[in-house]
């Protein structure tokens, strides 16, 4: 009854986060999960709803509190059968 979901893509991005630092700055972290969102939403060509920030990418953008996200991050982009994608850090 449960299908296993098979990666069919992936890919290495380093997104840039500049633009965060545009929006005030109580909205900034926040922003920049949105920026993530909607850049791999074009470049997988899929809708932004369908877009899962993982646990790991989540942290670090929060980490230094809502007003200072990084300001590159480098993710690894999994896009999965069922239309769904799981975007996470980068192990360095």
């Amino acid at each position: 009854m449960s299908e296993e979901k098979k990666v069919v893509l992936t890919r290495e991005y380093v997104v840039n986060l500049r633009r965060a630092y545009e929006v005030s700055r109580t909205k900034r972290a926040k922003y920049a999960v949105g920026l993530i969102r909607r850049f791999v939403a074009r470049h997988l060509k899929v809708e932004s709803k369908n877009v899962r920030i993982g646990q790991a990418l989540n942290e670090v953008l929060w980490m230094r509190s809502i007003e200072k996200p990084p300001r590159k991050v480098r993710v690894v982009v999994e896009k999965l059968s069922d239309g769904t994608v799981k975007v996470d850090l980068k192990n360095v």
